[in-house]
């Protein structure tokens, strides 16, 4: 087997588990968004809080979309050897790969201005809701409990919510669940925000952090490098 035709072969192989790999995500978004209730039912109550929290079925649709785009693009071409899809492949892979470290460039530089962004659109979110509905305030307790934070800044993001209206209590989480969790013991307690807290796991974690993302961009690199190569060799065939 020539270098071309092994080359070409991992290339079809690749793409189509990308392509069944995204057809199935496609397939559970859809699922997901269609029969939720069966879903849940199946994957459990955490999946109900995964649910709300993420709207992971158009997440999931998104994803699944794309990675059935890119696998069709990189499999069909490959096999077919056609340089308009090979073409189309590389130019969806690399304006990934953009849109990633235009991304990764945002987060690091502008890390305040999107707190700034999230303070804005979630504080009120968390004063009208909170305490209102009975879903949303579950899913912020069994947050907050877990990553071991308080509102998206601090308790001061439950002031004038239901919760604090009927209560005159801060969430049990912003006292370190300690009772009752009143506006002095909640501002002895020092308990992070949700964000501080997220961005100080993420730099805990850095190394592995860096190392996924170093990989994804390894593969898409790879892809584009091979793509191109099967598009610049049928130029000599």
């Amino acid at each position: 087997m020539g270098c071309f035709t092994f080359i070409k072969v991992m290339m079809i192989l690749f793409n189509l588990a990308i392509f069944l790999g995204g057809g199935a995500l496609l397939g559970v978004g859809i699922w997901v968004t269609v029969d939720g209730q069966s879903f849940l039912k199946i994957f459990g109550t955490l999946s109900s809080s995964v649910l709300q929290v993420v709207n992971v079925s158009y997440f999931l649709i998104v994803i699944g979309a794309i990675l059935v785009i890119i696998g069709f693009l990189g499999c069909y071409g490959a096999q077919k050897e056609s340089k308009c899809l090979l073409m189309m492949f590389f130019s969806v892979v690399l304006i990934i790969f953009i849109a990633e470290i235009a991304a990764a460039v945002v987060v690091l530089v502008y890390t305040s201005l999107a707190e700034t962004f999230l303070t804005a659109v979630v504080t009120p979110i968390l004063k009208e809701n909170y305490g209102a509905n009975d879903d949303f305030t579950r899913i912020w307790n069994a947050t907050m409990s877990e990553v071991g934070c308080c509102g998206l800044n601090n308790y001061t993001d439950f002031e004038n919510s239901p919760w604090y209206t009927q209560h005159k209590t801060y969430p049990p989480p912003c006292c370190d669940n300690k009772y009752p969790c009143n506006e002095s013991l909640a501002a002895a307690s020092h308990v992070q925000g949700c964000f501080d807290q997220i961005l100080e796991d993420i730099k805990t974690n850095a190394d592995v952090v860096g190392g996924v993302a170093a990989g994804i961009a390894a593969l898409e690199i790879a892809a584009m490098a091979v793509s191109m190569y099967l598009y610049c060799h049928l130029d000599q065939k």
